[in-house]
C-alpha cells in the first residue's frame, strides 16, 4: 500500500469513492453553446441513483486567491476578478465571461483540489467539473479559464504532501496549457494522446505527446495508448495520477474526428483505472471534454469512467476483507 494514503477522513474508508460536485456547475449562463453545462446536473444525478453514500459526495469549495496564484499570474488574476478581461481575451477563451463563469472555474479549481486530497487519503476520487487543461498563467483559452490540476498539483507539492505527480490527458485535444505550466519540470510527467489536427493548432510540448489524426479509430487508438500505457507509470512511479477521461474521441463529437466508439473508451478507462489502483497509486479522476451531437451519449461516456472507478473500489473492498476478515 502506498505510504502516501494517511489518515482516513471522516465519512470515508480506504479505497472508497469520493465524488466531489457542485450544483452551481450546471447553472452557468451557457445556452446553445456547444460546452454545455447540463452534463453535469445529469452526471450527478446518475451518481445519486448509483447509491454513492453521502458521505462520499464532497461539495466543492472556491480555490483561494493564494491558491489560483500557485500557477497565474496576479496580473491575469486580477483582470479575472475585476470582470476586465478584453474582447481578444474572450475571443480566446470562446465563451461568454460573467461572474457566474467566474465563480464555475474557481469551483472547479477547489473541486479538483479536495478530490486530489480525497484521493490522497482513500486512493481514488471523481470531480464530475474537472479538466480544464487549456489554461495557461496569464491567460484562458477553450473554454478553461483557469486550469485546476496545475493548481492542485502545485498546491500538493508546495505542502510536501506529493513528491511526483503524472497528468494522463486522454481528452482529443492536446493538453498545451497544463504542458506548458510544466514544461522542463521533473516531478510533472504530462502525457497527452490526441488528435493533430483539430485546435490547438500550435501544440505546446508535454513530457509526452502521442498524436493521431482524423478517423483513426478504434485499434490505432487503443494500440496507441498501451504502447505507453502503463510502462511511463512504471517508469516514472509518481505519488499521485490524474486521468482526464475526456468524452471527446467519441465518433459523434461535434468538436473531434477520431470516431473512437464507446466500447473502445470503456477499455481505455478499463486500463487507466485499473493499472493505475493495482499500482495503489492515488487516482483522481477528471471528465474533461464531450461534446456529442447527441448530450446523452457525451452523459454516457463519462458515467462509464465513474461506474469502472466504483466498481476498482469494490475490488479493493473485496481483496481487504479477504486479507482482514475480522476488520
Amino acid at each position: 500500500m502506498s505510504k502516501l494514503f494517511s489518515k482516513e477522513k471522516e465519512g470515508a474508508t480506504l479505497g472508497s469513492l469520493g465524488v466531489v460536485y457542485n450544483h452551481v456547475y450546471w447553472t452557468i449562463p451557457l445556452k446553445s453553446h456547444v460546452f454545455s453545462p447540463r452534463k453535469y446536473r445529469y452526471l450527478y444525478e446518475h451518481v445519486i441513483r448509483m447509491g454513492i453514500q453521502k458521505s462520499h459526495l464532497v461539495l466543492s469549495r472556491h480555490a483561494s486567491y493564494e491558491e489560483l496564484k500557485l500557477v497565474h499570474s496576479d496580473k491575469y488574476l486580477k483582470k479575472i476578478w475585476q470582470g476586465e478581461l478584453s474582447s481578444a481575451d474572450i475571443h480566446r477563451l470562446e465563451i461568454p465571461f460573467s461572474p457566474e463563469i467566474r465563480e464555475f472555474a474557481i469551483l472547479t479549481v477547489g473541486g479538483t483540489i479536495q478530490a486530489a486530497e480525497w484521493a490522497l487519503k482513500t486512493g481514488i476520487a471523481v470531480h464530475i467539473g474537472g479538466g480544464f487543461h487549456h489554461a495557461f498563467p496569464d491567460h484562458g483559452e477553450g473554454f478553461c479559464l483557469l486550469n485546476d490540476m496545475a493548481v492542485a498539483t502545485e498546491k500538493l507539492r508546495r505542502e510536501q504532501r506529493i513528491e511526483k505527480v503524472m497528468i494522463v490527458d486522454l481528452d482529443v485535444h492536446q493538453g498545451n496549457g497544463t504542458a506548458a505550466i510544466f514544461a522542463g519540470r521533473q516531478d510533472v510527467f504530462t502525457f497527452s494522446l490526441h488528435q493533430m489536427d483539430i485546435y490547438p493548432a500550435q501544440k505546446t510540448k508535454s513530457t509526452l505527446d502521442v498524436g493521431l489524426w482524423a478517423g483513426d479509430g478504434d485499434e490505432t487508438y487503443l494500440q496507441a495508448l498501451t504502447t505507453y500505457f502503463p510502462r511511463i507509470v512504471d517508469d516514472f512511479q509518481p505519488n499521485l495520477l490524474f486521468y482526464l477521461a475526456g468524452a471527446d474521441p467519441f465518433v459523434h463529437d461535434q468538436l473531434g474526428g477520431l470516431k473512437i466508439s464507446k466500447a473502445a473508451l470503456k477499455k481505455r478507462d478499463e486500463l487507466i483505472i485499473f493499472e493505475t489502483r493495482k499500482r495503489k497509486i492515488p487516482l483522481v479522476i477528471l471528465p474533461g471534454g464531450g461534446y456529442a451531437y447527441d448530450l446523452q451519449d457525451t452523459v454516457d461516456i463519462h458515467f462509464q469512467t465513474i461506474k469502472l472507478a466504483r466498481k476498482s473500489t469494490r475490488q479493493w473492498s473485496l481483496l481487504r476483507k479477504k486479507l482482514f476478515p475480522f476488520k
